[in-house]
């Protein structure tokens, strides 16, 4: 049998990634053409999201990459953002270091 859960109960609610980092808190839904789009990710002090996005608040994360919602919510890892490297790093690597 489904289960059916609030919206309003998943506010503040820990995210995690499917491999166990853990991301942030839910601090709004997305809904279009009355569905749930996505979730509104707020970058909380020692989160993965807060490491990768220095400066952001949050991110999008579409409820496609949702696999579970609990105690915590849990997504897929690809919604984590590539780290990237600065520029300047990027021209000292080699073609064979890619």
């Amino acid at each position: 049998m489904l289960k059916t859960r609030k919206v309003t109960d998943v506010f503040g609610m820990q995210v995690y990634t499917d491999d166990g980092l853990f991301y942030g808190e839910v601090e709004e839904v997305i809904i279009q053409n009355n569905r749930v789009y996505g979730w509104r990710v707020r970058a909380t002090k020692h989160s993965q999201l807060s490491r990768v996005l220095t400066g952001a608040k949050g991110a999008t994360v579409p409820h496609q990459m949702v696999k579970a919602v609990g105690d915590i919510m849990i997504i897929s890892r690809s919604a984590l953002p590539s780290e990237e490297l600065p520029e300047s790093d990027k021209e000292e690597l080699s073609a064979e270091d890619y």
